[in-house]
């Protein structure tokens, strides 16, 4: 099912909630005409699941539902989504763990917004089950891996750009997915920071290489390394790169507009030369709108500052949250998720201080695609302070997922205990589908997922056992919400 988005009606919801500020402990917050009903259902798959290759499961870095298989009946929901994981377990080093794109079949049944789940069946409203995992391939068909590529680029050939390699392999540390109709699908990963289109076998078929104000350059020339090296392999000199993405900070998050003429990814936060260099400057990230009419040349039509949002830590230390995914709603406007790091269950840390939805407005930023800071010498922020002939996107909160009370119906919470019911660190995964009412027809359920880092305590991958630290076990956990957008129609 393919959406066409009204911007008109779109437009109208912009202007009022830039003057607005909802509160979001109220669950049904309202941003002009975009409403959340709040919660209402959550499900999840084990952290010991294991994929069909025998490997652990690794769950949500992207997340893209299949709009055209999702029905509706008496009892319920059904249809499935696609889940793609990252580099692999990667707590000591990467490992050359295959990157590949796990299908999920969904059975949904959700409570009425602000009710309650029957005792005992809180967290059994979404039924998700792993039904299938396929392999991704480079252009030759050949393995790719989620090594670190250190000093590793493959030469430019063809329409492929330079490209990211470990060990002869081309290496991905994928983050994000939007599905195509004829089954294709662009993946943004880490590393490049690039844009991957993989045919619906999962073979690589064509990349776009950003900006050169993102492509992460040490001593004058490109170098796709992260500091994560693999077994036996050499930290990178620098360790940061000079300019360019930071080490794991990559297109974290890329969406399709719903007209599909768009395809829009946003750096995770802000690029080295402007900032990035440090947790309490890289608020400047960059969104890129690629015009997508040609799905193997995909052309920058606009690139946009989005102020990433900014918070106290539990010591008084100014932090900025990373931004982990984004659904688009047009090429002007776009749900973000933004999140703290270093707290939730598996790790030592228990309370989490953003994990927030936000709208993304950029009707009336600065459109920089094409001009002069997108070479690496000319930063736009510099020590994160924004250029002044620069004017950023809006963003506006709609969805708290810390939400104690919203949290509360489900049985999750966030904060001590420390325990499964703890929100995990990493929300990375998002996307939407109709509630199928035409009595609601602008109503969506938001599917909200983690990603687990694979932490499990009877792990398994490439060849190995392990057992992930600190006793970290971590289940796949969806949460998904009704909310309401207006303008997002069926075509």
């Amino acid at each position: 099912m393919k959406h066409l988005y009204r911007t008109a009606s779109l437009g109208v919801a912009l202007a009022l909630f830039t003057a607005l500020t909802p509160a979001l402990a109220d669950s049904t917050a309202t941003i002009g005409g975009l409403v959340n009903k709040g919660l209402v259902g959550v499900g999840r798959i084990p952290a010991a699941q294991r994929d069909k290759f025998g490997e652990t499961f690794g769950s949500g870095s992207g997340m893209a539902i299949d709009t055209s298989g999702w029905t509706h009946d008496a009892a319920g929901y059904k249809g499935s989504l696609w889940l793609l994981p990252d580099r692999g377990y990667n707590v000591v080093g990467t490992t050359d763990y295959r990157p590949r794109l796990n299908t999920i079949g969904i059975e949904f049944a959700p409570v009425a917004p602000g009710a309650a789940p029957a005792a005992g069946q809180e967290q059994t409203g979404v039924k998700a089950t792993l039904a299938d995992t396929m392999l991704l391939t480079d252009d030759k068909g050949a393995d790719a891996t989620g090594l670190d590529p250190l000093n590793g680029v493959r030469a430019a050939s063809g329409d492929m750009p330079i490209l990211p390699e470990a060990n002869g392999k081309l290496a991905l540390d994928n983050e994000a997915i939007a599905r195509l109709p004829d089954g294709s699908m662009f993946i943004s990963d880490e590393y490049g920071p690039n844009i991957y289109r993989f045919s619906a076998d999962g073979h690589l078929l064509s990349a776009t290489q950003p900006p050169a104000a993102l492509v992460p350059m040490r001593h004058g020339a490109p170098n796709f390394a992260s500091n994560n090296p693999g077994p036996g392999a050499a930290e990178p000199d620098p360790k940061d790169p000079d300019t360019g993405r930071q080490n794991n900070q990559g297109l974290e998050g890329m969406a399709m507009t719903p007209d599909g003429k768009f395809l829009i990814a946003v750096l995770q936060s802000a690029p080295r030369q402007d900032g990035g260099d440090s947790p309490a400057t890289r608020q400047n990230t960059r969104a890129l709108v690629y015009d997508a009419s040609d799905l193997a040349h995909l052309k920058l039509a606009h690139e946009y500052v989005v102020p990433l949002p900014v918070f106290k830590d539990a010591k008084g230390n100014t932090k900025v949250a990373a931004q982990s995914e984004i659904v688009a709603l047009s090429d002007q406007a776009f749900l973000m998720l933004a999140r703290d790091s270093g707290n939730g269950q598996g790790l030592k840390g228990d309370t989490s201080l953003v994990r927030q939805i936000f709208v993304v407005d950029v009707s009336a930023a600065t459109d920089i695609a094409g001009g002069a800071f997108d070479a690496a010498d000319k930063p736009l922020a510099p020590k994160g302070v924004l250029d002044p002939s620069v004017t950023p996107a809006k963003l506006t909160p709609f969805i708290d997922i810390n939400d104690s009370a919203e949290l509360g119906r489900f049985g999750l919470h966030n904060g001590a205990p420390n325990d499964k019911n703890n929100l995990s660190e990493k929300w990375e995964a998002m996307s939407v589908v109709s509630v199928l009412d035409p009595k609601l027809p602008d109503d969506y359920f938001l599917f909200v997922a983690n990603d687990n880092d694979f932490l499990a305590q009877d792990g398994f991958q490439v060849g190995a056992p392990y057992k992930a630290e600190d006793g970290a076990d971590v289940d796949t956990l969806f949460l998904v919400y009704q909310v309401t957008l207006p303008g997002l129609a069926k075509k």
